[in-house]
């Protein structure tokens, strides 16, 4: 697929990397509103084409008292009202095959959690709304076999897919993302770099997933300098009270210098 087939999507042809970044889960309107209405600006000042990423609920947790969301439909009408407030597509993951449906009558496009990109139904799903299937890489899965992820997608009468890599599991405690896998995936479909969740410490003791928002700069920055065609982030304006994932999120006043720093990084390498 070619990017500019995301509906709405705004300076797709600039020649940069394209951006999926918002909070890790919907907490209420304001905030995403508020989230969304900076980051459209600072995408729009440097001709970034945006997606605003937000999960209606959060079914992969470690304990039963993590924060999973607001209730579905009132989650998914906030995703609506930030497209059509600020004219721009929406992105959220599902975790059934009943949430495929329902997701896409509110988002442009659904994302496949890592943990369950192998779930042939779950992605055939997805790809039969006709909407545009973000697959996450399983931080089990080598880049080669997300060829097969893809080839679902198109078998179910798709061709709207993306990759996104999310780093792959290195012990128990750490994730490590292999850039020699960026260019293997982009033989399949775009891909996409996440580089919050690609710096997350999972199986805390706490139940808590832990992770280290210091390094996403050196993550984005290598990304960008690989040649990857987006960047998956999440942000949020006090990470410290966020109520998932707020461990690996970048804080949303340090989004703009990030993406001035990748911009100035990609306008050098896209003549290579």
């Amino acid at each position: 697929m070619q990017i500019h087939q995301i509906p709405k999507i705004k300076n797709s042809d600039s020649d940069n990397f394209f951006l999926l970044a918002g909070p890790c889960a919907i907490e209420g309107e304001e905030m995403a509103l508020r989230i969304a209405e900076k980051i459209v600006a600072i995408t729009g000042d440097l001709k970034i084409p945006y997606v605003f990423k937000g999960s209606f609920k959060k079914a992969n947790r470690s304990r039963i008292d993590s924060f999973s969301g607001i209730g579905d439909e009132k989650a998914l009408k906030i995703l609506e009202k930030v497209g059509k407030t600020f004219g721009i597509p929406t992105v959220t993951d599902i975790h059934d095959v009943k949430d495929a449906e329902k997701a896409a009558e509110y988002v442009d496009v659904l994302q496949i959690p890592a943990f369950l990109v192998r779930q042939t139904d779950l992605v055939v799903a997805a790809a039969k709304t006709g909407k545009v299937v973000n697959l996450k890489k399983g931080q089990f899965m080598s880049p080669e076999s997300m060829k097969h992820a893809v080839q679902k997608v198109k078998d179910s009468g798709n061709e709207l897919a993306l990759i996104t890599d999310r780093g792959t599991m290195f012990g128990y405690q750490d994730m490590i993302v292999d850039f020699r896998g960026i260019p293997v995936m982009q033989e399949f479909a775009p891909t996409v770099l996440d580089v919050t969740h690609s710096l997350q410490q999972p199986n805390q003791s706490s139940g808590v997933t832990g992770g280290k928002p210091e390094l996403i700069e050196t993550i984005a920055r290598a990304g960008i300098a690989v040649g990857v065609d987006g960047i998956f982030i999440e942000t949020h304006h006090d990470p410290s009270i966020a109520k998932s994932d707020g461990a690996n999120m970048l804080k949303l006043n340090y989004l703009e210098d990030l993406l001035k720093k990748l911009v100035a990084i990609r306008s050098v390498i896209k003549n290579f």
